[in-house]
């Protein structure tokens, strides 16, 4: 269905191809994957599929590429819009229209079908997809992760022959991207689809892959194998196969239902006493180590009914209360007539890493955003080191608190990354040099005269980070950090949030990514529906959750680890 003949695409004015040597087939029906760190030109290699490469970007591309038998060298995007169908990673570049149901029609008005069969594939990606009750919502009101649902929908209404999606589930909530991925297994397996997919949580989508094309390094040729096979070499790879790697099983499990099976041992060798250890349950951690305290053994208090959920007390405040970064008091936030947030009471500590979680549109990134000034409460109060964020002035807030939005070219609006570097020195009053230094950090090989739009979106993301946190301020809050990331790079993300936590930062996550959660965060605040419903301990709140649980926590149950660094730990 899609055959790459001695593929490669260099940009004008790079010295080197993005993509070279890329020579494989995808087979009508399957799911293939592609895998590999930041940078190694995985867009690049989905935009020669729908000819956004090179018509759209620009630079040469060499060898060919064909889908159904089209080549893309001679046949622009809008002439295969009726075969491939594409979801790129920024959402909002994708929408034509203002609401939801015209969003989904949109791309079956434009190739003339008929309006009885628009209207039932509506109504089927409406539910497919969880969006029944989003159908006539304006898409600026919408979450970034109901905004990536409808992106999907949008391309899914057409029924292409080909899909080809760019980290569909980064901004999904873990039941969200269970239903999403569900839905394509389903295309392929009943309709014959062909799915060309790129995605950094392999956690979530390596079960559903029946190839994989493995990208190691920029400028490498790919290759193609069986997911257990490339797994077994891959630079990057997820918990399960890290777990299993570490417990030297082969061949390496891609499910949690596989390592469960083979993991008995493993329980058994981490369940025998190792000096003050309990039995199976890991150290208290040092502050801003990886390890999370232990879970008590007693069950959780189940949630009260719903008509009695808006009478539970608030916490009672210590005697001795520790000094606070921010803190909201009976917050509530009434936004294009949706309350975003109901009576959230909450109070940040220094050192403090704070994980948000909950579903889409739960209200994580309007407290992010509360918290940083950007939206006023329309009841309570919010107090950002002292003062109310909205009613600060900018050059005084950016030294008390910044925030790295989902769309991090929000922040980014100079020509070269060396420009955006120097402007974010200058507007901290920081050193020369600061801003560099963390994005070589965070990400080494970005070059300085590099236009931040020629970025990926991990990329553009880490020079976002790195803008903000040039003014250290006392509070980072982050809205989805990992998305576009590797293992590689959310690794050197966790060590800086690590040290900054250390240093007395306060920082808080809004994010989907469970498995950073285990990895970095002290406490989970869990949102639904605007509120806060669970605030404790990471591992007393994720260990309870089928949904936020991480994957070594899975496999390890009932002993309660988090993470494959605590196993490790334990065995040496």
């Amino acid at each position: 269905m899609i055959r790459f003949e001695d593929v490669s695409v260099t940009y004008d004015g790079a010295s080197e191809p993005t993509i070279q040597g890329v020579d494989f087939e995808v087979p009508e029906g399957e799911l293939v994957l592609l895998v590999g760190p930041s940078g190694v030109g995985k867009s690049t290699l989905l935009g020669t599929v729908s000819g956004l490469v090179p018509h759209f970007t620009g630079g040469t591309l060499r060898g060919r590429v064909t889908v159904a038998g089209r080549d893309t060298r001679t046949h622009k995007p809008r002439e295969l819009a009726d075969v491939v169908g594409t979801v790129g990673q920024d959402p909002l570049s994708h929408f034509v229209t203002d609401t939801v149901e015209d969003e989904l029609a949109y791309g079956m008005e434009s190739l003339g079908l008929a309006p009885e069969v628009m209207r039932r594939r509506v109504e089927e990606t409406l539910d497919l997809l969880g969006l029944a009750a989003l159908r006539d919502r304006p898409i600026a009101t919408l979450s970034g992760g109901q905004q990536q649902r409808v992106a999907i929908g949008s391309v899914l209404t057409p029924h292409p022959q080909v899909l080809v999606l760019d980290e569909p589930t980064s901004a999904l909530d873990p039941a969200a991207a269970e239903e999403v991925l569900a839905v394509l297994q389903r295309l392929v397996h009943d309709l014959g689809t062909t799915v060309l997919m790129a995605e950094h949580r392999l956690e979530r989508v390596i079960q559903y892959a029946d190839q994989v094309t493995l990208m190691p390094s920029p400028g490498a040729p790919p290759r193609l194998g069986s997911p257990a096979e490339m797994m077994a070499v891959s630079p990057v790879y997820p918990p399960v196969v890290a777990l299993g790697r570490l417990a030297s099983w082969s061949p390496l499990p891609l499910t949690v239902r596989d390592a469960r099976r083979r993991a008995g041992a493993l329980r058994d060798q981490l369940a025998q006493p190792a000096g003050s250890r309990a039995a199976g349950a890991a150290p208290v951690p040092k502050r801003g180590g990886t390890r999370q305290a232990p879970v008590s053994a007693t069950p959780p208090t189940p949630a009260p009914p719903r008509r009695w959920r808006r009478t539970l007390r608030k916490p009672t405040t210590p005697s001795a209360t520790p000094p606070t970064v921010a803190e909201t008091h009976s917050l509530s936030v009434r936004r294009a007539q949706v309350q975003a947030l109901r009576d959230v009471t909450l109070s940040i500590t220094p050192g403090e890493t704070i994980a948000l979680m909950g579903r889409n549109g739960a209200g994580k990134s309007t407290l992010l955003n509360t918290l940083v000034g950007l939206v006023p409460p329309t009841t309570g109060t919010v107090l950002t080191t002292g003062v109310p964020p909205h009613r600060t002035a900018p050059p005084d807030l950016v030294r008390r608190v910044g925030l790295v939005p989902q769309e991090p070219r929000d922040l980014l609006y100079a020509d070269t990354v060396a420009a955006e570097c120097a402007a974010a020195d200058r507007d901290a009053q920081a050193e020369t040099g600061t801003c560099r230094a963390l994005v070589t950090q965070l990400l080494p090989g970005i070059q300085d005269d590099t236009h931040p739009r020629d970025l990926s979106e991990g990329q553009r993301l880490t020079l976002a980070l790195a803008v903000v946190l040039t003014a250290r301020p006392p509070l980072l809050l982050l809205d989805e950090p990992t998305r576009g990331l590797d293992y590689a790079a959310k690794t050197r993300l966790v060590t800086l949030l690590r040290d900054l936590a250390a240093e007395g930062h306060a920082i808080v996550l809004a994010t989907h990514d469970v498995e950073l959660a285990a990895e970095l965060a002290h406490r989970v605040v869990l949102l639904a529906e605007g509120e806060v419903i669970a605030d404790g301990p990471t591992a007393e709140v994720v260990v309870s959750s089928p949904s936020f649980a991480p994957q070594v926590t899975k496999i390890l149950a009932p002993q309660e680890w988090l993470t494959v660094a605590q196993v490790r730990e334990a065995l040496t």
